[in-house]
């Protein structure tokens, strides 16, 4: 343990820029998704202070719209998805008792992917203007918008996106395959139930995306029209391919944070959670069902009474399923011995949260009352109270609840009830008041509104809710210094809680079992503790552990992606730039053939290292 601590910088950061290893992994998505979600907060921060009094000339139109765009497109794809990549790489193979996920090279590839596509996504900003069509990027806006931001935006989503079906693919099989023995699905955690049913929508719904990106490059940089009507394009194909990707994507990041919650209501309520079987079939018709509707952001397009009906239909059947996780958690929590720490505050702060969104979200559903509301700030608040009440405050109690594992250091209570008060206050001073400001005609995506028209006092109010939110978000990072610096080491289990993850040391050794250990029902850790032992019964006898070697080539290949895509977005100026493409894709392709050319058999920790290890 002395070593560890008194190791180079150096190398510590070539430990990480060449790890295979999950829990490090998870710990990069939380370190450069956190970093996202600062940007797309400031970014956020910039529209409201240009919106807290009419006519006010804070920022340019043209830049408002490249905020309204980078801070949509940053939320969502840079900070939400690779956050909830981070609890899914440090939770799920411990929930599920396996040593590592089932491609662990893949894993470093998929973020490493990511990375450099959030990356190049931002480069707009210092060359010249950052996309600025919307982060939804509707054509013929999105493909006739001048300069290279809408450029970067598609060849970073496609690099990203590749990143995520990546990291999709590999919970899948992981999942599948990886689990402890005895450890059925429906003795799985919810968290990782919740994250097969996302990573499943992920194998489904991006490729969608891809597609869709992939015309609009073709449209952009070499000329073709799939999405002009002049030359036998169809413009609304874009909304087509976008939103059947980008509806079920709201359901990728919403159901982990619904296992989050399960986690920590079950643990903190000490209790089962309740109708466990219910909830496993609520989450998977809501992943089902999540395919079915996305054309209900299109209501106002012109599809016509039929498919609006029908489209109408399936959005209001969601609110089913999602109903039965709510009164399932209040019945978890009735009768439960409830304590109140940070990360239930939230879960508890989330569900009349949560509940206003999904009636908002009926409403909306109406497609006859949808004319009226569509393009209105009503959509802004309704979407805010799912993505932030749902998705943000599960990544916070999530963050709260797993830090002592990830870290071995509990975040300080006090601080974390004040991070919540402020955020929580926060939030719904400042998306409340945009339904009123929505239903009294207040069009979103607009840079300037006009005087005495009633809507002044709910921008002020709003902005005023941003900041407080602002400011929620400083203590928990000042939180999470102090704690780094001070906070003392806690056990393996400071919450006294039901699953695996909770059986091993925090944080946890780099092969997370000594031995696989044997599951015997749900809550398989509660399990043991009410017969009496302190640790899991193994289910095999210990030997030597199998553990893969870490390389440096997904970070190569994702630089190469990263080099080509600048090619393909300035070889339109000089044929010279696609020199670069041919550099780029020559380290990626390289980089593929080293990896299918190269025996890497990964190495053994042996028995006697192990027991060795026990005894100190």
């Amino acid at each position: 343990m002395v070593a560890t601590n008194k190791r180079s910088f150096g190398s510590v950061l070539w430990d990480y820029l060449t790890t295979v290893d999950h829990k490090k992994i998870a710990i990069l998505y939380l370190v450069a998704g956190g970093f996202f979600f600062i940007i797309g907060g400031l970014e956020a921060l910039a529209i409201r202070w240009q919106l807290v009094k009419p006519m006010n000339d804070f920022v340019s139109s043209g830049f408002y719209n490249e905020l309204i765009t980078m801070h949509g497109t940053t939320m969502i794809f840079l900070a939400a998805m690779p956050l909830i990549f981070a609890f899914m790489n440090a939770v799920v193979p411990l929930q599920i008792g396996a040593r590592d996920v089932a491609f662990p090279f893949l894993n470093s590839l998929g973020f490493w992917l990511f990375l450099f596509g959030g990356i190049m996504l931002n480069v707009g900003w210092f060359t010249g203007g950052a996309a600025d069509a919307g982060w939804t990027a509707y054509a013929p806006l999105s493909t006739t918008s001048p300069g290279e931001g809408v450029d970067y935006y598609v060849l970073g989503l496609q690099i990203s996106g590749a990143g995520t079906l990546i990291g999709g693919i590999n919970f899948l099989v992981t999942i599948v395959n990886m689990r402890a023995p005895g450890m059925t699905f429906m003795r799985m955690p919810l968290f990782t139930w919740t994250a097969f049913v996302a990573s499943a929508l992920i194998l489904f719904a991006f490729p969608a995306l891809t597609v869709g990106l992939f015309l609009m490059m073709f449209d952009r940089l070499f000329g073709s029209g799939f999405f002009d009507p002049n030359m036998g394009g169809n413009a609304v194909i874009w909304q087509h391919l976008f939103w059947i990707f980008g509806h079920p994507e709201v359901y990728i990041l919403v159901l982990p944070a619904f296992g989050i919650f399960s986690e920590v209501i079950s643990t903190f309520s000490r209790k089962r959670l309740f109708g466990y079987s219910a909830m496993v079939f609520a989450t998977v018709l809501i992943g089902f069902l999540g395919f079915m509707v996305w054309a209900h952001h299109m209501f106002t397009v012109g599809m016509g009474p039929a498919a609006n009906s029908i489209f109408a239909v399936a959005t209001m059947a969601i609110a089913i399923p999602t109903g039965i996780k709510i009164f399932n958690w209040l019945f978890t929590m009735w009768g439960g011995n409830i304590k109140i720490n940070t990360a239930m505050l939230w879960s508890l702060g989330f569900i009349p949260t949560f509940t206003i969104g999904g009636m908002t979200g009926v409403m909306v559903a109406a497609a006859s009352a949808d004319y009226q509301f569509h393009d209105s700030y009503f959509v802004v608040a309704h979407f805010h109270y799912v993505i932030v009440g749902g998705v943000v405050f599960g990544l916070f109690a999530g963050t709260h609840y797993w830090w002592p594992k990830m870290f071995g250091k509990i975040l300080n209570e006090t601080l974390g009830k004040v991070t919540f008060w402020l955020f929580f206050v926060g939030f719904h001073l400042t998306f409340f008041v945009q339904h009123f400001l929505g239903l009294m005609g207040m069009p979103r995506r607009y840079w300037v509104y006009l005087e005495d028209q009633g809507l002044d006092l709910g921008n002020a109010v709003s902005t005023s809710g941003a900041f407080l939110m602002g400011v929620g978000t400083i203590v928990l990072l000042y939180n999470i210094i102090i704690t780094s610096i001070k906070g003392e080491k806690v056990g393996s289990d400071p919450w006294d809680a039901r699953t695996l993850e909770w059986a091993i040391p925090s944080p946890p050794p780099f092969y997370n079992f000594k031995q696989l250990p044997l599951v015997r029902g749900l809550d398989p850790l509660w399990i043991e503790k009410t017969e009496g032992r302190k640790s899991m019964t193994p289910a095999e006898p210990l030997g030597d552990i199998h553990m893969p070697n870490n390389s440096f080539l997904p970070f190569l290949m994702s630089l190469g992606f990263f080099i080509a895509g600048f090619g393909f977005i300035y070889q339109k100026y000089d044929i010279v730039w696609l020199s670069l493409v041919f550099i780029g894709m020559g380290i990626a392709l390289g980089s593929m053939l080293t990896r299918s050319l190269k025996d890497d058999l990964g190495y053994h920790i042996h028995k006697e290292d192990l027991v060795k290890e026990a005894k100190e």
